[in-house]
């Protein structure tokens, strides 16, 4: 084999070993970053964004807008993962991979490619959240909290935001009565802002199913409706019944008489002075000065008194017409009501049905 041959087999030689050895010591060190850590995972006193479930698994929250290095540099501060430096390298090599905000369960000791693969493919944990006809705006925030959905505080400002009223053309001062009752499946973590948007969101859409007509109104003019639909809610129990309530308090209003519901004196006395609900409304109760007391003011509560559903808001847009301006709980069992035109049939009406014949 003439010389220069031989000198250039043992370069290639050479440079093929030497690549070999860089190449098992990339191997080797790919396989040492990719492994979880030992002693791990352990969360830093500071942390409030990852806890442990008490089922062996890793609960990691990630923020609205946080990103996918920030969540590594979590996990390795929590001795989840070995190396920042390799998540990062995991981030470059996969541009197109991100973590939505949510909640996550991971299950650790994993290496740091499964641990990546889950939160960028896995599923957010949901939590399923009932929310029944008539809830109002603070029970709808315990609820949530307790549930783990967001922060009852949280809730009630984003509820309040001027941005989010806005949004959806709400005159009052606060999302009460257009966050539709419902079952929800939120997520674990989910920031209070899209929990409230996401409510309002169905409560228009319903409201565009159940109220066609509802389009055509001005902000006011809705919140109105609204308004009387929550007190509707509030106030029947048979549904039959819940559009002729409506159109008796429409009948008040018609003329300039008080709407006189003890619900709005109810929410009085539980949502604004944060009392215990009453068993009954004294006199006392209903001479409370609160422009919410339909007993001492002629027109309307400035705002809801509760997410109103399907009967009561279709009761407020199609009321029953009638000359009906009173009406009394006549069997508490089965709530039915008995109407009157009269003051006096509706005394008699107390008479005849809590005296008997």
């Amino acid at each position: 084999m003439p010389r220069i041959l031989r000198i250039l087999f043992r370069l290639i030689s050479t440079a093929l070993a030497v690549l070999l050895v860089l190449g098992a010591a990339a191997f080797a060190a790919f396989l040492f970053l990719n492994s979880p850590p030992r002693g791990g995972p352990v969360i830093p006193a500071d942390e409030e964004r990852m806890r442990f479930d008490g089922a062996g698994g890793l609960l990691v929250e990630v923020q609205e807008g946080e990103s996918g290095v920030s969540v590594g540099r979590r996990l390795a501060g929590a001795k989840v993962i070995r190396s920042v430096d390799f998540w990062r390298f995991l981030w470059r090599f996969d541009s197109e991979g991100f973590i939505k905000a949510g909640l996550y369960r991971l299950e650790p000791p994993a290496t740091t490619m499964a641990l990546r693969e889950a939160l960028v493919n896995g599923e957010q944990l949901q939590v399923k959240v009932t929310l029944a006809e008539g809830t109002t705006l603070k029970k709808t925030a315990r609820i949530l909290q307790e549930a783990g959905v967001c922060g009852e505080e949280d809730f009630l400002a984003a509820a309040r935001n001027p941005a989010i009223r806005e949004a959806y053309r709400v005159p009052g001062a606060s999302m009460e009565g257009y966050l539709y009752p419902d079952t929800y499946f939120f997520t674990l973590g989910l920031s209070a802002e899209r929990v409230v948007r996401a409510m309002a969101d169905t409560f228009f859409a319903r409201l565009a199913e159940y109220a066609p007509q509802s389009a055509g109104l001005s902000a006011d003019e809705l919140n109105q409706k609204v308004i009387l639909a929550s007190i509707v809610e509030r106030e029947y129990r048979l549904a039959e019944e819940a559009p002729i309530m409506a159109g008796v308090f429409y009948n008040r209003l018609r003329i300039g008489m008080g709407l006189q519901s003890c619900a709005t004196v109810e929410y009085i006395i539980t949502e604004i002075q944060g009392r215990p609900h009453p068993k009954v409304i004294s006199t006392e109760d209903t001479r409370i000065k609160s422009l919410y007391n339909t007993y001492l003011y002629r027109d309307l509560p400035p705002g809801p008194i509760c997410s109103p559903g399907k009967t009561a808001i279709s009761a407020a847009f199609a009321p029953t017409e009638s000359k009906f301006f009173f009406f009394r709980l006549i069997d508490p069992e089965t709530g039915k009501h008995h109407f009157s035109s009269t003051f006096n049939a509706h005394k008699d009406s107390d008479i005849l049905y809590t005296k008997g014949p």
